[in-house]
This record gives C-alpha cells, sequence and structure tokens, in this order.
C-alpha cells in the first residue's frame, strides 16, 4: 500500500487508485474491455460522427454514432462497447436493423451483410440514458454534471480509466484509434459545447443549438471529450515550427479576464514542447485549453483545465523544490499529454507509463528551458519523495490492467537518468524529438519505445528498462576497499544483469564506471569517500 506520508497533495488519491486497480484480480469483462477480441480484430476503425443531445435537467443523453471501418479479415461478429445504464437502442446497416447480444459493457453486433476484406463499412449506432456520474473526476470517471457561479449548467466528460464507452458508443480499446472524427453536441442555447477539433458549424435550433467540431487526426477514444458551459473565448497565433498554430482559449466568462493573464503559460509551454518534443502534433484541428468543473485531463486538441488559476498542483510544489510554483501544473502536465498520449499512444493500458512518464519529465524539461538545467533537474529529484516502489510500473497485458502509479515520478526519473547516462545533450533531445516523428500518430507497444531508444544510444538498455519498469528495487552500488589504492564495487537489489555505466566521484575525481553483479576493481588513489551523481535514481553503500 502506498503510505499518504509518501504522496504530494490530492494526487496522492490517483496514484493510489491506479495502483490498487492493477492489484486487483483480472475477470471476464477485464478480458473484453482489455484484449483484442476475435469481434475486434477483423475490422479498422476509419470515422465515427458521434452526435449527441445532453439534457442537464435530467442528466440524461440521447445520440447515435455513424461508425465507418474497413475490412481487415472475414467475420459476422463486431464488437461495440457502451457501459451501463446506457443502452444501445438500435443497430442499423444498409437500412436493416441487426441483432445484438450484450454481454456487460460488450456488445456484439450479428452482421447480416458479408463482410469482405477490403470493403469499407458503416453502421448507425442509437443509444441513450442517464450516463455515470463522474464521483472523483478525472481519475473516477464519467459525466460531471455543476453549475457555475451564476447557477448556469457547467458539464463535462472525463474518462480515461473508466473508458469513453462511459458515455458513447465505441471500440473503447487503445490499439485501434479512429482516423478522423466528427462529433455534434446539442445543448440548451443559453451554453456552449466546446469538444476537439475546430468547430465548422453551428446551428440554431430554437431552445438548443447544435455545435459541429471536427478532428481530420488519428485520435485515442479517451481524448473524445464534451465540455458545457457558459463559454467566454480569446486566442492567440503562435509562430511555430510549422507554421502559425491557432490557439484558443474557452473559459467561464466569470473568469475571462484572469484567464487572459494566466494562460499565457500555454504559450511558454508551446515554445518549450516544440524545442523538446518536436512540432505539436494537431497543426490542422489547433490547440485548445478549455476550464472544466474538475481538475483537468489531456482531452486531444481540448485540453481540460480545472487548477484554479494558480501555479502548481493546486497551489501546491509537487517537487518541494520551489520550482513547482513557477508553472501551473495542469497547463504543462496536460498539455505534455500532446505528444505522449496523444501523438504517442498506447497499444495496452500496461503501458500507460509511455503516457505519463514522458509527460511526467516534460514538467522539469520546461523549467530547463525556461530556467537552466539544473532547475529541472532539481524538480526531478525532488519529486522522489512520492516514489512508492511498490509493484512494477508495467501493467498486465491483456485484461486493461495498468501498473504502478510509479509510472509518474520514478519513470521521470528513469527518462532523466537515461539523458545522464547518454551525456550528450542535444542527442537526448533528437531522442525525444525522434519518438515524436518515428511514432507520429501512432499506438506503439513498450518494446518500440525501448528499442527505439536503445538504437539511438548504440546500447543495449534492456537491463535499464527491467530494472525500473519491470522490478521495485531501487540499485544500490555496493563498494569497499582491499587495500589503501584497490576501489571494488559491484550492484546489488537488482536485476541480475543490470550493467548500468554510472557517473560518479571519488574524492574530487569525477570518473564513470560500468558496475555489474560481479565484483569489478578500480585502481584509486587512497580510500576516498566514493558518491553517486544525484541525478543517477539508485542507491549506494559503502562496506567496512
Amino acid at each position: 500500500m502506498i503510505s499518504p506520508l509518501r504522496l504530494l497533495s490530492v494526487l496522492c488519491l490517483s496514484l493510489f487508485s491506479i495502483t490498487a486497480f492493477s492489484q486487483q484480480k483480472a475477470t471476464r469483462a477485464d478480458t473484453l474491455r482489455g484484449s483484442i477480441t476475435p469481434e475486434r480484430a477483423w475490422w479498422d476503425l476509419g470515422y465515427y460522427h458521434l452526435s449527441v443531445e445532453i439534457f442537464p435537467e435530467t442528466k440524461t443523453i440521447k445520440g447515435t454514432n455513424l461508425v465507418k471501418y474497413r475490412v481487415k479479415s472475414e467475420n459476422q461478429t463486431l464488437q461495440i462497447d457502451l457501459q451501463e445504464p446506457l443502452k444501445i437502442t438500435s443497430v442499423v446497416q444498409d437500412g436493416e436493423k441487426l441483432d445484438i447480444k450484450r454481454e456487460g459493457a460488450a456488445h456484439f453486433v450479428s452482421l447480416k451483410k458479408k463482410q469482405t476484406p477490403g470493403q469499407v463499412e458503416e453502421l448507425l449506432i442509437s443509444y441513450e440514458g442517464q450516463p455515470k456520474e463522474a464521483i472523483r473526476p478525472p481519475w473516477d470517471g464519467g459525466i460531471t454534471w455543476q453549475k457555475d457561479s451564476n447557477d448556469k449548467d457547467f458539464i463535462a466528460s472525463s474518462n480515461q480509466g473508466i473508458g469513453s464507452s462511459i458515455w458513447w458508443p465505441t471500440k473503447d480499446h487503445p490499439a485501434d484509434e479512429v482516423d478522423s472524427l466528427l462529433i455534434s453536441v446539442t445543448v440548451p442555447s443559453e451554453l456552449m459545447d466546446v469538444s476537439n477539433g475546430r468547430l465548422v458549424k453551428t446551428e440554431k435550433n430554437g431552445k438548443t443549438t447544435t455545435y459541429h467540431w471536427e478532428v481530420k487526426n488519428p485520435i485515442n477514444d479517451y481524448g473524445v471529450n464534451i465540455n458545457i458551459g457558459d463559454y467566454a473565448h480569446f486566442g492567440e497565433k503562435y509562430a511555430g515550427e510549422k507554421g502559425e498554430l491557432d490557439m484558443d482559449y474557452y473559459v467561464l466568462r466569470e473568469n475571462l479576464e484572469k484567464a487572459k493573464v494566466h494562460f499565457q503559460d500555454a504559450g511558454r509551454m508551446m515554445k518549450a514542447f516544440e524545442h523538446w518534443f518536436g512540432p505539436y502534433p494537431f497543426y490542422e484541428d489547433g490547440f485548445k485549453l478549455v476550464e472544466a468543473p474538475y481538475l483537468g485531463m489531456e482531452h486531444q486538441s481540448s485540453v481540460t483545465y480545472g487548477n484554479g488559476y494558480q501555479n502548481g498542483y493546486r497551489g501546491r510544489d509537487l517537487s518541494g523544490t520551489g520550482w513547482g510554483l513557477k508553472f501551473d501544473f495542469i497547463i504543462i502536465h496536460e498539455a505534455g499529454h500532446e505528444w505522449f498520449a496523444n501523438n504517442i499512444t498506447y497499444q495496452d493500458v500496461a503501458d500507460m507509463w509511455i503516457h505519463e512518464s514522458f509527460t511526467n519529465y516534460s514538467e522539469s524539461l520546461f523549467l530547463d528551458y525556461h530556467y537552466g538545467k539544473e532547475a529541472g533537474q532539481e524538480y526531478v529529484r525532488g519529486t522522489r519523495m512520492a516514489i512508492a516502489n511498490d509493484i512494477p510500473i508495467i501493467g498486465k497485458y491483456g485484461v486493461n490492467q495498468r501498473g504502478s502509479g510509479d509510472m509518474y515520478y520514478k519513470g521521470g526519473n528513469l527518462l532523466n537518468m537515461l539523458r545522464e547516462i547518454l551525456n550528450d545533450d542535444e542527442k537526448w533531445r533528437a531522442v525525444l524529438r525522434g519518438l515524436n516523428e518515428e511514432f507520429y500518430h501512432q499506438t506503439v507497444s513498450t518494446q518500440q519505445v525501448e528499442d527505439y531508444i536503445s538504437d539511438v544510444f548504440g546500447m543495449d538498455l534492456k537491463p535499464v528498462f527491467d530494472q525500473y519498469l519491470r522490478d521495485i528495487r531501487i540499485p544500490i552500488l555496493e563498494y569497499y576497499y582491499s587495500d589503501e589504492k584497490t576501489l571494488n564495487y559491484r550492484w546489488i537489489n537488482a536485476v541480475d544483469s543490470l550493467d548500468m555505466p554510472v557517473d560518479v566521484t571519488l574524492g574530487e575525481k569525477k570518473i564513470r564506471i560500468k558496475p555489474t553483479s560481479e565484483w569489478q576493481q578500480l585502481s584509486s588513489e587512497s580510500k576516498a569517500t566514493l558518491t553517486v551523481d544525484p541525478d543517477y535514481y539508485v542507491g549506494v553503500e559503502r562496506m567496512r
């Protein structure tokens, strides 16, 4: 169990939830949600048109999802997911209503038309009901129904963990992203909906208004969102690496003036992250920061914000160093996910570290860019107080199971340590940019990420990844002097294959050594105390 004393502020609850979830025994429902079932494997998503009307007074929704897909292999049963208490009322293909067999959230649709490989087909799914209300968003997700200070409805979706099928019918598995999307949301006319992509059309229907948002890039299902409120809008044009980028901001009308000042962090974020990670991945869809009635989430091109217009994480510095108060945590962290989560997306939730470790690390890179390298390094080291080392960072595959909440801080420290191992900051920057270029708009596995980094390093980093992603121990550099001039050293508390190089200081002399699990020797001028570069997340013990 994670001790609350080892975590920081309210964020500890989210990390605890991730760890607790990962320790649960997998069920049949977990397999249906987390695996590429035969009923998912044979078809490839192409396009969604999600059309939904929101009824705030009854907290209900009603809508359709038009699904276009390409047939990869012959099969006559297709899995679509929608969680109770919502109900699918019909599924239609070519004008014919189809039979559905439901097993929990999984709906198995029996297709009448022969599914021929290479053909593009479509289904129209109708659904309705009262979706699950979010209890503790964004970690325990669903729909949040609130009122603003003027008693106007303030509504939003957030569903990374619980799944997008909590509020709309989807192929609810991260391995297959839809290529493009149109989301049409109908709301009472005194309100506005802000969703992903660009607003392409607004229709006045009397007492209601429909907002049509178009997404031209691949998008993960959990990134699709609705945000409904009495919004005011402002924006800016950012001169980015791929040209002019639209950066738009939607906030509650009452917060407009403070947002115009506070959201300057968004431009600072974009400048830092385009430097480190490469061009913003969704120029065609623009970038939006949208005020929401919860803390915030990384919804693609529609990043949600609820940090109270203050620096830090709800006003707190998660590193304890002071550097965490130099920026608004939610703006920087959630926007960092545009590169790691939305551009590069895990194929299985077990590999969630690809999202969270890199994005946790992005916070320090923001500081590095604007305040210098040591500021970023101090920040990373400061977050170690929240590492639990309870269970491995990598979860169990195929059952919708995440690993430890250590994917945030331990993962960030792993990446910072890799930078030190490489010892070439420009090459390290090329690694981060290269990942976003090599896996541009793709879903990936941990193995792909590990292999890419190892190839660029020209070094087998598998033992390092095994140590920090798949093991809970922190390696200890053990050493002693067998005589006045002979230093003996090795790794203990480590995987057998660990041969990670480490920078150390003997007295006043800085050197790099490459310990293994076997004793090695080094000539030294005296029995100097050995200290390890603090940016390595390792322990050190001197024997006798």
